[in-house]
């Protein structure tokens, strides 16, 4: 995992939330999808720090979540 300067890339990244997040807000992050990164952010903070992930490792962490 990387932190990485994207300032001017960021207001350009197409960003979601899971759809089992409420309208409430709370605790969620979004997330968002490149060709070579997964970016996540704090979705209470969206000009705070975001975090790149390799789409591999990503996709290890979903099939984690998917069994638990």
């Amino acid at each position: 995992m990387n932190t990485v300067e994207i300032s001017g890339r960021v207001s350009e990244l197409a960003w979601f939330k899971s759809s089992y997040s409420g309208a409430e807000g709370g605790q969620c992050v979004e997330v968002a999808a490149t060709a070579d990164a997964i970016w996540v952010r704090d979705s209470k903070h969206p000009t705070g720090p975001v975090l790149a992930v390799a789409p591999e490792a990503w996709s290890g962490l979903l099939v984690l979540a998917k069994h638990r």
